[in-house]
């Protein structure tokens, strides 16, 4: 199994949805986020080509996948290399790649 490893904005995207969920739903979802993003963490550990290559093709970045987050709108976009799975950027459907809120 390859490590995870998160950018320091994949880092700031962890924080600041746990913070939303916290402050949105309450302390018991914001726990149910963490467990599920560690959930996808481990599969992605395991198996880190399960991931959509579409968006990495759009986007020109061929080897960007995405993966959905259970239970959560949320997309973890990263980068399986050699020795470690490196995560980019978690996304929420809430806002743009820029992190920016839409709506």
């Amino acid at each position: 199994m390859k490590p995870i490893r998160l950018a320091p904005k994949a880092r700031d995207d962890r924080r600041h949805e746990v913070r939303y969920y916290r402050g949105h739903a309450g302390p018991r979802v914001a726990l149910d986020l963490v467990d599920a993003l560690e959930r996808a963490f481990s599969t992605l550990q395991a198996h880190p080509a399960i991931g959509s290559p579409l968006l990495g093709r759009e986007l020109g970045l061929p080897d960007l996948r995405t993966w959905t987050v259970d239970g959560f709108p949320l997309t973890i976009w990263y980068v399986e290399r050699r020795a470690s799975v490196d995560v980019v950027r978690i996304v929420g459907q809430r806002q743009d790649a820029g992190g920016q809120k839409v709506g």
